[in-house]
């Protein structure tokens, strides 16, 4: 079906305002809006429509000409609407609802209905460049049916935009050509940064083809699933990943940086983080690396159960005895409340989380670190780790809420629970779960359940506070698995493939193009398989590689591939960009980045950060040993 409108002429410039527009019908209903924002002259537009795939996805070819006599500006605005009092919005990895709830005390960009507040970064409209997005896609849904827009990451006009907005009762999704970032520019600082736009300059007669995919979404929030699905496996062709190491060579990259740069005998820690540069300005090495070790998260524990996992297999007595030192320090230093505590630091001991919360410890981590303690306690049975983890599981039993919330932030002396907002006891329901107190677990899965099937999960990471993050669809992913896998119950199982649908909301499915120059250019990093970290963290990060056997798990027991393809996706991907030997990628052999910036936040795109973190090297390797398990029991059962 071919459109053409000689009525179509450019917009008044500013998004959000009207302008003369070309109304195309979509064959399935509805319709799309068609704008050439701030352009001052004549138009042209003709749209062809592509075949109707399974979701009821088409493609809108639009060709678009300039007929004005001298060059001018213009930006093409395609857009779809529906009727909302109350929207939800969606950019996979980027945007959910409202993005940020109230009570946050992180920044980061925020939906409220009517509000004009971009200092505070709260608006009811909001413009984003796309490679911020995990699919470059806007959707939208009213009190009903929904709508989406999908597109890629440039088009012959340059880097694309992501926008929406909400006025007078309607609901806007749009894709801009080039984009436009507005009424901010979120940099990952605060105040934010001016609105940027990338300019397009219409030599008269330029004409150019831009394709923009939209379909109609039942009203059921979770109907992206099979919408991200199917445009996964549209890029798939277009976006391929080459590892640098095989899997069992990673896990030993991965592990020689864990033991030869983070482990600190004096007194049995896992370094938080390693500067690549050891010799800064002419400092002592130690004087860049943070000196630091969290129980769980971003150091602890959970890495050196992935560190003794690889010993024992391997055969690497040093690294089981360094796996083993950390888990004895910090499973010798319980609180006064009777869970582990927080932080180590080299100067003043231990402490609390990274909470601006007075002696609070937050609970993801903790739940994390018993998680992984009883993993470890398969492998190498030790009566002192039994104890700290029977502490820690007995605690929080006993502080759980009767309608199973688990609490977020708890007091290390008192034990009192600081704050019972959000999901952070997600990762609790596993280790509750593994440790055989299965109505506890239950009773907290009924609980964090809500979050799931609202799909609006948040609060697990400490530095974001409540904001939603792709570690808690890990640890929702997690917890569901381990509750089905304990009960054989479809309930959860049902939860666990809902969480992992909205985890791979964060995975980018495609590459993103970086400028030739920059080290990910030059490299040519793929970025398919790598996760957003948040909305408020917006790099690429590796940390769902941690639910890796969960993933595969999902799909055995589903009888459904593609949880498994996407974990294998990820490792894939991670498998990139590692330092085999000292001097690769201006770092030493095992040192491993935690940031990869494809967009412009914290850093410019193409960067990365030059500082090794004990969990990214930690949670390569526990994936990479978790596959190898697998292959293994695999090879021996057909045996």
């Amino acid at each position: 079906m071919v459109i053409a409108d000689p009525r179509s002429h450019g917009g008044t410039g500013e998004p959000g305002s009207p302008g003369r527009a070309v109304v195309i019908a979509d064959p399935d209903g509805g319709e799309v809006v068609v704008e050439v924002l701030g352009g001052a002259g004549p138009f042209a537009v003709r749209g062809r429509w592509g075949r109707r795939l399974p979701t009821g996805r088409r493609e809108l070819a639009l060709s678009v000409g300039y007929d004005g006599a001298e060059p001018a500006s213009g930006t093409v605005r395609v857009s779809r609407s529906v009727a909302a009092a109350d929207p939800w919005w969606l950019i996979p990895g980027l945007f959910y609802g409202e993005n940020r709830p109230a009570a946050c005390r992180r920044v980061f960009p925020r939906f409220e209905a009517g509000a004009d507040r971009p200092g505070e970064m709260v608006s009811g409209r909001w413009g984003f460049r796309a490679d911020r997005a995990a699919t470059p896609a806007v959707m939208v849904w009213g009190e009903g049916p929904g709508v989406a827009l999908i597109a890629d990451e440039e088009s012959g006009l340059g880097p694309t935009g992501l926008a929406f907005e909400h006025a007078d009762g309607l609901a806007t999704v749009s894709v801009l050509f080039p984009y436009r970032e507005y009424p901010v520019t979120y940099f990952g600082t605060e105040p934010p940064l001016p609105a940027r736009a990338a300019e397009q300059v219409w030599q008269p007669g330029e004409r150019h083809v831009l394709r923009v995919a939209t379909c109609a979404l039942p009203a059921d929030r979770h109907a992206y699933a099979p919408v991200l699905r199917e445009d996964h496996a549209l890029r798939l062709p277009f976006a391929p990943v080459e590892p640098w190491e095989s899997v069992e060579s990673a896990a030993g990259i991965a592990a020689e940086g864990l033991f030869r740069w983070h482990y600190d005998p004096d007194p049995g820690v896992l370094l938080e983080t390693i500067g690549f540069d050891r010799e800064v300005s002419g400092a002592a090495p130690q004087q860049v690396d943070r000196q630091a070790m969290h129980v769980g998260w971003v150091s602890g524990i959970p890495w050196a159960a992935a560190l003794l996992e690889h010993g024992l297999r391997r055969d690497r007595p040093e690294y089981v005895a360094a796996a083993a030192r950390v888990i004895d320090f910090i499973c010798a230093n319980l609180s006064p409340s009777g869970t582990f505590w927080g932080t180590w630091y080299r100067q003043s001991g231990w402490s609390q989380s990274w909470s601006r919360t007075k002696g609070a410890l937050h609970a993801r981590t903790l739940g994390e670190a018993t998680l992984f303690l009883l993993r470890a306690l398969r492998h190498r049975p030790d009566p002192a780790w039994a104890a700290a983890a029977r502490s820690n599981l007995e605690v929080m039993v006993a502080r759980q809420r009767p309608d199973g919330n688990l609490g977020t932030l708890h007091h290390a002396v008192t034990g009192e629970v600081l704050s019972w907002s959000g999901a952070a006891g997600l990762t609790w329901v596993a280790a509750l779960a593994e440790a055989g107190h299965l109505e506890a677990a239950e009773r907290a899965g009924d609980y964090y359940a809500s979050f799931v099937e609202r799909e609006f999960i948040y609060g697990a990471p400490e530095d974001v506070d409540l904001a939603p993050s792709s570690e808690d669809g890990y640890a929702a992913v997690i917890a569901y698995l381990a509750l089905h896998r304990h009960t054989g119950t479809g309930r959860w199982l049902d939860l666990a493939r809902r969480a992992a649908d909205w985890t791979l909301t964060f995975r980018y499915s495609y590459n993103v193009r970086f400028p030739p120059r920059t080290p990910l250019g030059t490299y040519g990093f793929a970025t398919r398989g790598a996760d957003q970290a948040s909305p408020a963290n917006q790099h690429l990060h590796a940390y769902g590689l941690v639910c890796t056997e969960e993933l595969i798990e999902l799909s055995e027991a589903l009888g459904d591939p593609y949880y498994a393809e996407r974990a294998h996706e990820s490792l894939a991907c991670f498998r990139q960009f590692l330092p085999a030997a000292d001097g690769d990628l201006n770092a030493y052999r095992g040192m491993i980045t935690e940031r990869y910036y494809q967009t412009d936040c914290f850093q410019p795109k193409g960067m990365y950060l030059t500082l090794s973190h004990s969990w990214s090297a930690g949670v390569l390797l526990l994936a990479c040993e978790r596959v190898l398990a697998r292959a293994g029991a695999a090879r021996a059962g057909s045996g």
